[in-house]
């Protein structure tokens, strides 16, 4: 990723935007080419039998070694379950889709892997692929693998899709992609529900900067909507300067209820145009998208933040369910910090401050214990009430961890003495994500 402040135009949009700075503790190098071998003492891994070795450089004609390094593609059809692909760091060009395809799986107890080597930083760039529906970056069919450490960008259409189950997507940064960065759905339109994709985690992960140029209304950071079946989490992941949505759990008539998703631990930030101003009339800007068309899902939202988005920060989009949240907080988003309009959803120790416009919150407030923005106001069943004195600081500041998790700094962190700690359900339990 690369590090740096992220300026944002404050006219484009309906909230007060704020510059944030979005940086990694620990950045990936890229190494000399050839790369070296490695330093016995270093803590590099060595090679072990049946992994592999790619490399930017490398030959599909190339054993996969660490002297003689392969290609991706060709990488992906040899390795074996339990075994490893190492991507060196540098830049892999490509101008056509990289597959990995249906029945090419690892097992529960011997996934296969995809990695990045060490500490260096693998960088995908797809930005030869014409912009096309067709052009994604990585298609992921199949089962039990993991990927991890890598950086996707400018492909046609989703930077990573994933269509299998039981896989594990963990500090994947996608950016500049010309629709979603990280998509959940189906593998091919015959694919019945039994064969949606399902339990798969994707955690620690930052989607950005994503734009459709067609019209500016599908690119988001994080999709698992249409064609999904159970059990997809979402944890630890950012999504920021998504030209529509930071995340979106769309339903369609056509296709029916998706499997509930669960999504912890989030952060969804200036959604609704890009870093550099671009949005178009039909870029929507909501932070948690969380339904579509009328069609109940019981999605379940905990601890997780949602600020500065050009809409909503997290918001029901006609879905008449009970979604479950839980311990979220919802700060200066352009239009309602929560809007729930119908539905029999389940709050639970949430926090809303300086919204746009009045929360909207049909459903179930847990023991009273929710605190929202109403009539430009804060306002709370038992009489808790937030002011900005309640905040250790209302200054945006956001870096990652070298695991990849966000870290917040004092941003919207419950200030010492604030009547909002412990105040939640159970006793003792805050309100609020932090």
């Amino acid at each position: 990723m690369t590090a740096g402040a992220v300026g944002f135009l404050t006219g484009k949009t309906l909230a007060k935007f704020d510059n944030v700075s979005v940086t990694e503790l620990e950045e990936g190098t890229t190494p000399t080419d050839p790369p070296p071998n490695p330093d016995p003492d270093s803590g590099i891994p060595a090679p072990a039998d049946g992994d592999l070795y790619v490399a930017a450089n490398g030959s599909a004609s190339n054993p996969g070694t660490l002297d003689k390094p392969t290609t991706l593609a060709a990488a992906i059809t040899r390795i074996a379950p339990g075994k490893t692909i190492y991507m060196r760091g540098g830049t892999y060009s490509f101008d056509s889709t990289i597959t990995i395809e249906r029945g090419n799986n690892g097992t529960s107890s011997a996934r296969k892997n995809l990695v990045a080597y060490a500490n260096e930083k693998p960088v995908l760039d797809f930005s030869a692929q014409a912009f096309a529906s067709t052009n994604r970056g990585i298609q992921l069919y199949g089962h039990y693998w993991v990927i991890k450490g890598l950086e996707i960008k400018g492909a046609g259409d989703n930077g990573l899709y994933i269509g299998g189950n039981y896989n594990r997507i963990d500090q994947v940064e996608a950016h500049h992609n010309r629709d979603t960065g990280i998509q959940i759905g189906r593998y091919a339109s015959s694919a019945q529900f039994d064969e949606w994709p399902s339990y798969n985690l994707v955690i620690n992960s930052y989607s950005h900067d994503n734009y459709d140029p067609d019209n500016g209304e599908d690119a988001d950071g994080f999709a698992a909507k249409l064609t999904v079946g159970p059990g997809n989490v979402f944890d630890g992941c950012i999504a920021a300067y998504n030209v529509d949505d930071g995340w979106d759990l769309y339903t369609k008539s056509d296709t029916g209820p998706i499997g509930a998703v669960t999504i912890r631990n989030s952060i969804a930030h200036h959604n609704g145009q890009t870093s550099d101003g671009t949005s178009t009339t039909d870029s929507d800007g909501n932070g948690f998208k969380l339904g579509g068309e009328k069609i109940g899902v019981n999605h379940i939202v905990e601890n997780s933040i949602a600020f500065q988005n050009k809409k909503h920060g997290f918001t029901y989009n006609s879905n008449p369910g009970s979604i479950q949240m839980k311990n979220n907080t919802s700060w200066a988003n352009g239009q309602s910090n929560f809007a729930f309009d119908v539905g029999t959803h389940i709050f639970t120790n949430n926090l809303s401050f300086q919204g746009g416009a009045s929360d909207k919150t049909s459903g179930t407030d847990v023991s009273s214990t929710n605190v929202w923005w109403k009539n430009k106001k804060s306002e709370n069943a038992k009489g808790l009430l937030a002011s900005a004195e309640d905040f250790v600081s209302l200054t945006p500041t956001l870096t990652r961890n070298s695991d990849g998790s966000p870290n917040l700094g004092n941003f919207l962190k419950l200030a010492s003495g604030s009547d909002l700690i412990g105040s939640g359900t159970p006793s003792g339990t805050n309100i609020g994500a932090r």
